[in-house]
């Protein structure tokens, strides 16, 4: 089907700053402009936006879908991430059903779809050794369902090591051999090539520090790069990350990443919060990214990673909204207003500006995810945007309405949302998702987890 947006009251479009009007023709942006009129014999749905400003789709960079259903968990709330792993996640990983994981991962995507994102990167790591194929199969369904552009990154553990959650909750890791045929039927059956890709495969050992062998990552990262694919995981979260490299493997956990392979153009890692200038310097070199999370990382206690120092040395800069569970949120916009917000609190009120923060949301995440034809308002990139509703009393007295979303924070109400140019928001409707069904099917999955416990 193909549109034509008119009147919008803004467009964040670096190529035609002026426009108010977008033509979406076969799935991409077939023009911007002022008062353009429908394609004589091309049938188009009309769109009035008059109320709206128009976003590129925001792109999340680093999730965790199956911790939907483990928001303020009691045990968890004033415990730091090595507690906090034993308390929540790990605790219930292994009584996540395929049917729950679904049910997450739907409540997960609304989130995220509702703050006006059409891209996530989920790090999917519930994996051990009897896991079953459909536990992931449901993370795909979800998404394919409502219709936004998934990248699983494929987490593993191939020793429990020093994860105390882990050895805690008696986890049996996979072995190496169980992680390369399985992230190859994955990628069989799944992997799309393609800088619009709607679907996507990532190598993302869980942790390269604390459940994986020196060995194991180089045959991960040899298998990924054999195979095209890009890689991801956690690092520098917090201190123990340094710690445990110093102690186990005598140099420090950037110098450990690189001598395995895993530092690059194709890398990038969630977190980096504990980065010194050294560490900075190295992702800087070897084109190296991080996924930003201020929320958690506020959460949990664990810090704010230093962007603005990456971000002048030249590491390349994205954002994502972390796990629910250490969040409580699972809101893209949440990220861009705090990330605004709170490296001004350290560095002052001109080291984070609106378009900055922005372009780290949006073509930071694309490009980071090898999505290159997403993340931009120009004619011939696919059409993924997202229409956001101002005409509401909260961002009436904004003097830069296009800029409304990201400075007033949420709430805020997506109005229409765009995939592809298939449109997964209608109105405020997210496709045909049932919002009272869902949160019945969530609640009666929070209970089961419970009583399981």
């Amino acid at each position: 089907m193909n549109y034509l947006i008119q009147n919008a009251a803004g467009i964040a479009s670096t190529d035609a700053p002026d426009a108010r009007d977008i033509r979406i023709r076969d799935g991409r942006i077939a023009e911007l402009g002022r008062d353009l009129g429908p394609t004589p014999g091309s049938p188009e749905t009309m769109i009035d936006a008059s109320d709206c400003v128009i976003w590129p789709g925001l792109v999340n960079t680093h999730h965790h879908l199956a911790q939907s259903i483990m928001k303020g968990v009691p045990a968890g709330l004033n415990q730091g991430l090595g507690e906090w792993l034993g308390s929540v996640p790990y605790r219930f990983w292994p009584k996540v059903t395929p049917d729950l994981m679904y049910h997450a991962a739907r409540l997960g995507l609304y989130e995220l779809i509702r703050s006006g994102a059409t891209t996530c990167a989920d790090h999917h790591y519930l994996y051990h050794a009897d896991t079953s194929p459909e536990l992931e199969e449901a993370v795909w369904q979800a998404a394919e369902e409502l219709g936004v552009r998934l990248v699983l990154c494929r987490g593993s553990a191939t020793e429990t090591g020093s994860h105390e959650g882990m050895i805690e909750h008696r986890i049996a890791p996979e072995t190496l051999d169980q992680v390369i045929a399985r992230l190859d039927a994955t990628r069989v059956r799944h992997h799309q090539e393609g800088p619009d890709a709607m679907k996507k495969l990532v190598v993302a050992p869980t942790s390269l520090i604390h459940s994986s062998s020196p060995e194991g990552l180089k045959v991960q990262a040899q298998w990924a790069r054999q195979h095209g694919l890009k890689m991801h995981s956690h690092l520098l979260e917090v201190e123990f990350d340094e710690i445990q490299a110093q102690q186990k493997y005598g140099m420090s956990a950037i110098d450990y990443a690189e001598s395995c392979g895993w530092l690059g153009p194709d890398v990038w890692y969630a977190h980096l919060v504990h980065s010194n200038p050294h560490a900075i310097e190295r992702l800087a070199a070897t084109g190296t990214g991080i996924a930003h999370c201020p929320t958690s990382n506020c959460r949990l206690g664990s810090g704010i990673a230093p962007v603005i120092e990456m971000a002048k040395a030249g590491v390349p800069i994205s954002l994502a909204v972390d796990g629910s569970a250490s969040a409580e949120s699972g809101s893209m916009l949440q990220e861009l207003n705090l990330t605004w917000l709170i490296h001004r609190a350290i560095h002052g009120p001109d080291a984070t500006t609106l378009e900055q923060v922005l372009a780290w949301a949006i073509q930071g995440g694309a490009q980071m995810l090898g999505l290159e034809e997403t993340g931009q308002l120009s004619v011939g990139k696919a059409a993924d945007l997202v229409l956001y509703d101002i005409n509401q009393p909260r961002f009436a007295g904004v003097h830069t309405p296009l800029m409304a979303p990201l400075m007033c924070g949420e709430p805020v109400r997506v109005r229409d949302s765009f995939v592809q140019g298939r449109q997964i928001v209608k109105d405020g409707q997210i496709g045909n998702l049932d919002e009272a069904e869902l949160t019945r099917k969530v609640q009666e999955g929070v209970a089961g987890l419970l009583a399981d416990a």
